[in-house]
C-alpha cells in the first residue's frame, strides 16, 4: 500500500484509503519553469505508481501560466497530458485527493526555511478552504537549473532522471555536470537492457521485486528506487534475463524508456 507524507501534518498516510476507489491526482503548477516541472513529475510518478497497484486514477493540472509552454517541455519529458482544472467539472466522486504543490520555504539556490515554517505556509494557503482539507498535501522542494541545462529537449530523458534522482523534499540545483552523469547512466542502462533482453528471460527475484515496491510505497522514494537499479545492474546472482524484466518493471514507474533501444544497432 502506498503511503504518502501529509505536508499539513508531517503523518504518512495511505494514498488510497478506499481500495482501487477513483483517486484525483492534482499538480498546482504555478509557473513553467524548473520548480513547476518538477512538481509536475513527481504527480507523474505518483500516478504511475497508483496504477500499477491497480488504482483508477484522475489528474487534473491547475494554476498555470504560460500552460502551452509547460505542456511542451512536459510533453518532451514523457510526462502524460493532465487535464486543465476549468475543463474537469466539479468531481466524480472520488475516495482520495493528492495535492502536488511547490513547498513555499525558499529557493533551490539556498533555501533558507525550515521544515516547521513551511508546513505553517502549507496550512495557511488550505485554511478557509473545504475542497483542499478534505485530501492530502503532497510537497515538493523547489529546483533551479543553470542557464540552459533544462532547456534542450535532446536532453529531456536525462533531465528527467536528473530530477528524479534527488528527494523531492531536497531543493535541487541541476548544473551540466548533472545532467551529464544523468546522460552517462542512461546510455549505459538502455545499452545494458538491450543486450539483456538477448538472454534467456527470468522471472524478478522476489527480494528485488520487494525492494522496489518497498521503495516506491514508502512516500514515493524514487532514489531508493534507483538505488535497487544500481544494485542490480552489477548483482552478481542476478541472471540477466531477470535483470531485463526488473528493469522493465521499475521503468513503469521512472518513464525513463529504459527498453527503448532493443534491437537498435547504436543505442541511444
Amino acid at each position: 500500500m502506498l503511503r504518502i507524507t501529509d505536508a499539513r501534518t508531517g503523518e504518512p498516510t495511505d494514498a488510497t484509503p478506499a481500495r482501487r476507489g477513483l483517486t484525483r491526482v492534482e499538480a498546482h503548477v504555478p509557473r513553467p519553469d524548473t520548480t513547476g516541472l518538477r512538481v509536475l513529475l513527481v504527480a507523474d510518478v505518483l500516478v504511475r505508481a497508483l496504477e500499477i497497484s491497480g488504482t483508477p486514477v484522475w489528474t487534473v493540472l491547475t494554476g498555470t501560466e504560460g500552460r502551452a509552454e509547460l505542456r511542451a517541455r512536459a510533453a518532451a519529458l514523457g510526462i502524460r497530458p493532465f487535464e486543465d482544472e476549468r475543463d474537469s467539472g466539479s468531481g466524480l466522486g472520488e475516495a482520495q485527493v493528492l495535492r502536488v504543490r511547490a513547498t513555499e520555504t525558499g529557493t533551490a539556490d539556498g533555501a533558507t526555511g525550515n521544515d516547521e515554517a513551511g508546513l505553517d505556509m502549507a496550512v495557511n494557503d488550505v485554511a478557509g478552504n473545504d475542497e483542499a482539507a478534505s485530501g492530502l498535501q503532497v510537497e515538493v522542494a523547489p529546483a533551479d537549473a543553470e542557464s540552459g541545462v533544462a532547456d534542450d529537449d535532446e536532453r529531456a530523458s536525462a533531465l528527467r532522471l536528473a530530477l528524479l534522482a534527488c528527494p523531492r523534499r531536497e531543493p535541487l540545483r541541476l548544473d551540466e555536470a548533472a545532467l551529464a552523469d544523468a546522460e552517462d547512466t542512461l546510455r549505459r542502462w538502455r545499452g545494458a537492457v538491450a543486450t539483456w533482453a538477448t538472454r534467456p528471460s527470468g522471472p524478478i527475484p522476489d527480494p528485488v521485486r520487494q525492494q522496489l515496491r518497498a521503495a516506491w510505497e514508502d512516500d514515493l522514494d524514487v532514489p531508493a528506487v534507483l538505488a535497487v537499479l544500481r544494485k542490480v545492474e552489477t548483482s552478481g546472482t542476478v541472471p540477466d534475463g531477470a535483470r531485463f524484466e526488473t528493469y522493465a518493471y521499475a521503468d513503469r514507474l521512472l518513464g525513463l524508456e529504459l527498453t527503448r533501444d532493443i534491437g537498435r544497432e547504436t543505442p541511444s
